[in-house]
């Protein structure tokens, strides 16, 4: 079989797969989230829970693959965090009770965390500056047919096989995933580390990350733009089906907007990456972040009783997430050639925990009312716009450095 390579349609297709395995484990079983509360005899909380393990393993998991990987291939250890991701997909497909499935949706997060650090990771050994933001929006675009696809056919499994069979098609999928990149991925890290490595190492390394203040900057844009998209992903199912009674297929339907909104971020941001550069993408994207927050806000106080008050600002605000992140992600790896792995892990750990926080949060917070999804969504769209502003400084003096 031939083998992947950069600058192809197939290269970019196949990274984007990696990148789109744990928002697919999330995204199939949404429409099932309401039925597992009721299946299991738990409340919202703890049916939230296993969205909330699931980003807290994600987290978890970003520590040591992309440091690993830079010692020893980025292949080798994306295998072994599939074939995790597979047999915890198995356990919660065979759960008999929420603290189970609670569990076994951590340790699949633990496998998921890996291709999404080292998808990043490979796009950096390619590509250069804004040819790796032009990249990964190219591959945010592909991966916006996921939660396009996803929670439709997640609705349509719910109402037909019930919510095990939702996790039977993760595991489809990985499966597959994991026969092609053994058949077809090459080894992309051509500067493996020779340093030891050791907890304390990787700690060290991500203090060393952190100690760049532009690395903080781009790393709180990404984490802001991604923990406002998560809200919504957790809260939606209690508040499109709970409040405004969509159906598990409407409700997956009703994703349709964000995916649009996203894919048009996406298809921006590499049309203008190339005349405005990483950050003047990014300006438009948080823009919209906080723009998309302030109107779902606005339409949810006045309240018109339909759930396009929710869907379509969404769409803003997922065109600002397509926008900001892959162009954040690319300006945070870009000072660090010889540590791409370990400048994505500690990237997706800082933006998996915040995330995890703010499900912990819609958890708690959704009672009945739409309203404080729209709130969430809005302080955070506007945190990421001040931050934006605050950093401009900071931001410009590194890329102009790396220029």
């Amino acid at each position: 079989m031939t083998r992947l390579r950069p600058d192809t349609l197939a290269m970019t297709a196949t990274l984007a797969m990696l990148t789109a395995l744990g928002p697919l484990a999330t995204d199939f079983y949404l429409p099932s989230v309401p039925d597992i509360a009721r299946f299991f005899g738990t409340g919202t909380a703890g049916a939230q829970a296993t969205l909330s393990s699931f980003l807290f393993g994600f987290a978890a998991g970003q520590i040591i693959y992309g440091p690993l990987s830079d010692r020893l291939g980025r292949k080798p250890v994306l295998l072994v965090g599939l074939a995790l991701f597979i047999v915890a997909t198995i356990a919660c497909a065979m759960a008999v009770s929420i603290d189970m499935l609670i569990g076994a949706r951590f340790v699949q997060a633990l496998g998921a965390s890996g291709p999404i650090v080292l998808g990043r990771a490979m796009v950096r050994d390619l590509y250069e500056g804004p040819r790796a933001g032009q990249e990964l929006a190219r591959m945010g675009m592909i991966m916006g047919v996921v939660p396009a696809v996803a929670p439709v056919l997640g609705g349509v499994l719910q109402d037909a096989f019930g919510w095990r069979s939702t996790f039977l098609a993760s595991l489809a999928f990985a499966s597959a995933l994991a026969l092609w990149i053994t058949l077809a991925l090459p080894e992309t890290n051509t500067r493996k580390l020779s340093e030891p490595l050791s907890f304390m190492a990787i700690i060290r390394g991500f203090g060393a990350l952190l100690q760049n203040r532009a690395y903080r900057a781009y790393v709180g844009l990404v984490s802001l733009a991604y923990g406002g998209l998560f809200a919504f992903i957790s809260g939606s199912s209690f508040v499109l089906m709970g409040v405004y009674g969509l159906s598990p297929v409407a409700f997956g339907l009703s994703f349709a907007f964000g995916v649009l909104g996203f894919i048009s971020g996406t298809i921006l941001a590499q049309r203008l990456v190339k005349a405005r550069g990483l950050d003047g993408v990014i300006r438009l994207g948080v823009m919209c972040l906080a723009g998309g927050g302030a109107l779902m806000l606005a339409l949810t106080a006045i309240g018109t009783g339909s759930s396009l008050e929710i869907t379509v600002p969404m769409a803003l605000y997922a065109m600002g997430v397509g926008l900001t992140m892959p162009q954040g992600q690319a300006a945070a790896m870009m000072p660090f050639p010889d540590r791409a792995g370990s400048a994505s892990s500690c990237l997706g750990l800082c933006q998996m925990i915040f995330a995890a926080c703010v499900g912990l949060m819609m958890g708690r917070v959704l009672t009945g009312s739409a309203l404080p999804l729209p709130i969430i969504i809005t302080v955070i769209g506007v945190a990421a716009l001040v931050l934006f502003q605050l950093t401009r400084g900071i931001r410009a003096a590194a890329l102009a450095q790396k220029a």
